[in-house]
């Protein structure tokens, strides 16, 4: 018998570049549930709220939010998840008969990647690139599950960085932010671990120079540091690289992309991911794609 395939999505803008259609599919497919993910990209912030009326109207079961609209759809929100309210963030939605609940799933999946060096991270100084939903994401985990003795925040626009921090002093006083530049080395080399929550180092993005989130001769960089990058295309992004050349212990991003579309998935469907066959098959494309010319 025949059945209707269920249409779940991502929306963000330019975002065709995503493996969260591959990942979803073949988790999908390995369960036999009928279940189709696909790619919304959505032009300006202000469609936003026009995409997911669009939603409601079709009965689209559910959707991802990625950069850059992860506040704009949080604002659109008919229920919010603890973590969705304490980020200011939603990167999951779900949709029961008309209303939209949105989640941040991006909290457990910064999390599971740092358990096994959560000693080395409690008690010392971390630092967070960026200042958007995913940078806000890494404060509420690492505050949450590591307790460091402070949270950096490296942004290159400051006001938006300052509105960051002052947000979360607000919710947690007992843990101390700094706003710090880009250049700050002598900061970035301090800091016990290091995560890249901004695009930059995205394939087919242009940001920062030579889309490097520090330049390539950088001394800031070094055997102590704990590298983790959110950007999972390239799986080799040049912060890693740079991380590996200099010794230090890396976190790719794809390992934080499956933690948190496993949570995704589980929402919507009600069922587990099969996340060790699908980080299979999605480490067999990764590797045969960077192999071509």
């Amino acid at each position: 018998m025949y059945h209707a395939k269920k249409i779940l999505g991502l929306i963000g803008k330019n975002v065709d570049y995503s493996y969260s259609p591959f990942l979803h599919n073949v988790a999908a497919e390995i369960l036999q549930i009928p279940y189709h993910y696909t790619i919304f990209n959505v032009a300006s912030p202000e469609l936003v709220p026009v995409a997911l009326d669009g939603a409601k109207a079709l009965g689209i079961a559910g959707f991802n939010v990625t950069i850059p609209y992860k506040q704009d759809v949080f604002r659109c929100m008919d229920k919010l998840s603890s973590e969705a309210e304490a980020v200011g963030a939603v990167n999951t939605v779900i949709n029961n008969n008309g209303k939209l609940a949105g989640y941040n799933t991006d909290i457990a999946g910064i999390i599971a990647p740092l358990e096994p060096y959560r000693k080395k991270i409690e008690g010392r100084p971390v630092g967070i690139f960026g200042n958007g939903g995913a940078a806000m994401a890494a404060v509420v985990a690492l505050h949450s599950s590591f307790q460091p003795s402070v949270i950096n925040i490296f942004s290159r626009n400051q006001q938006n960085g300052r509105t960051l921090c002052d947000s979360f002093r607000s919710h947690v006083p007992a843990v101390p932010f700094k706003l710090k530049s880009f250049s700050d080395e002598t900061a970035i080399s301090n800091c016990t671990l290091l995560i890249n929550a901004t695009p930059i180092g995205t394939k087919g993005t242009v940001a920062g120079p030579d889309n490097r989130l520090l330049p390539a001769d950088s001394p800031a960089i070094h055997e102590n540091h704990i590298v983790f990058d959110m950007v999972y295309n390239p799986m080799n992004t040049p912060f890693l690289e740079m991380a590996r050349q200099r010794g230090a212990q890396t976190i790719p991003g794809i390992e934080m992309l499956l933690s948190q579309a496993s949570r995704s998935f589980e929402i919507w469907t009600g069922k587990k991911m099969p996340v060790k066959e699908v980080k299979t098959r999605l480490t067999a494309l990764l590797a045969g794609r960077q192999a071509e010319p």
